[in-house]
């Protein structure tokens, strides 16, 4: 995506080329299913899995879809409409996604919000309806629309879950992830509700952000931070250590736990986005004032600075002591985490 964004910024033929070559590698990579697990091996059989994870057909089938706007190609043609059927097969008879596709008799089954798997592929088909405007792709955001809605718990804890069962119950996912409520996903869970609206003018979708916006101001904690799993019913952070063992604070888990996942976060400068946001539709404003995007490329002068100053001689972006990924000397990552 990166590369068909500078070439849409710069006009660049090489840019459109290299965003062309990254495209091809990904079609390599599509299963037969029509989407993509965790990494592309170009040397040996693709997984017979989809991974709706961290983004990661998600990402791949929008990148597509983006290049489809500036190219005619039919090889990415029948990829995209490859991907947008696994899209549509994929997604559960309650209108959520699964952490990974097909089936397998696991929490991997279950319809998940953690890591803005369901987010990721609102965007999909919000896209897909952008772009292409098919009945199926509406009816597909109209399903998942309606799920964001019935999956909102009732108050006093009017939030949402990492991940919810066949039932549309909070669901256990790995040992240390809990049925609970989520503070972060029903952030993110707002914001989806937000897009939604804008593109369908539906009021329906608004309804559930009030009390879930009075929430996540209760929820906080004494030291100003979100726990990522509050209790059902007592309002308590959860902390849950290898093996489901529940401790009382995050001092109390494994070092590798402690360090290797966010059991504490802090969600404030989100939330605020949320609220602006969301007075801005109440208020009837699309979007801000006309001098409001001068207001905001000066703010963003500062994080683009640091970003263009964090590159090496090279420029590229390096990422050192991962805490995710496992390194043996002189041996190449095999793209596989460490941390599950």
């Amino acid at each position: 995506m990166t590369f068909l964004q500078a070439y849409h910024v710069t006009g660049r033929a090489d840019h459109l080329r290299a965003a062309r070559d990254a495209a091809s590698a990904l079609i390599r990579g599509q299963n037969v299913l029509g989407g993509w697990n965790h990494t592309i091996q170009f040397d040996r059989p693709r997984a017979q899995r989809v991974s709706f994870d961290d983004d990661q057909t998600q990402g791949a089938i929008r990148f597509l879809m983006a290049l489809d706007q500036d190219i005619d190609d039919d090889t990415l043609s029948q990829a995209i409409d490859k991907a947008l059927a696994l899209m549509i097969e994929a997604q559960l008879d309650n209108g959520g996604w699964p952490h990974m596709y097909p089936p397998g008799g696991s929490y991997h089954d279950y319809a998940t919000f953690n890591d803005q798997g369901i987010n990721d592929c609102i965007r999909v088909m919000t896209d897909a309806v952008r772009y292409y405007d098919k009945p199926a792709y509406r009816e597909s955001l109209d399903k998942v629309g309606r799920f964001l809605m019935i999956s909102q718990l009732p108050p006093p804890q009017p939030g949402w879950a990492q991940q919810y069962d066949e039932y549309l119950q909070p669901a256990w996912a790995r040992d240390f992830e809990p049925p609970a409520v989520c503070p972060a996903v029903t952030v993110n869970n707002l914001m989806t509700l937000m897009d939604l609206y804008e593109l369908t003018h539906n009021s329906l979708y608004l309804k559930p952000i009030p009390d879930a916006l009075r929430w996540l101001d209760v929820v906080r904690m004494p030291n100003g931070l979100w726990a990522r799993f509050v209790e059902i019913g007592t309002g308590k952070a959860l902390y849950y250590d290898r093996d489901r063992l529940r401790v009382d604070t995050t001092a109390d888990l494994h070092i590798e736990r402690r360090t290797g996942y966010g059991y504490e976060n802090d969600l404030s400068g989100r939330i605020d986005q949320v609220k602006r946001r969301f007075d801005g539709i109440r208020r009837k404003k699309t979007e801000p004032a006309a001098q409001e995007p001068d207001r905001s490329w000066r703010q963003m002068i500062p994080r683009v600075r640091a970003i263009l100053d964090a590159q090496d001689e090279q420029g590229r972006w390096i990422t050192r002591n991962d805490r995710y990924k496992q390194y043996t000397p002189g041996v190449r990552w095999n793209g596989e985490y460490e941390v599950t």
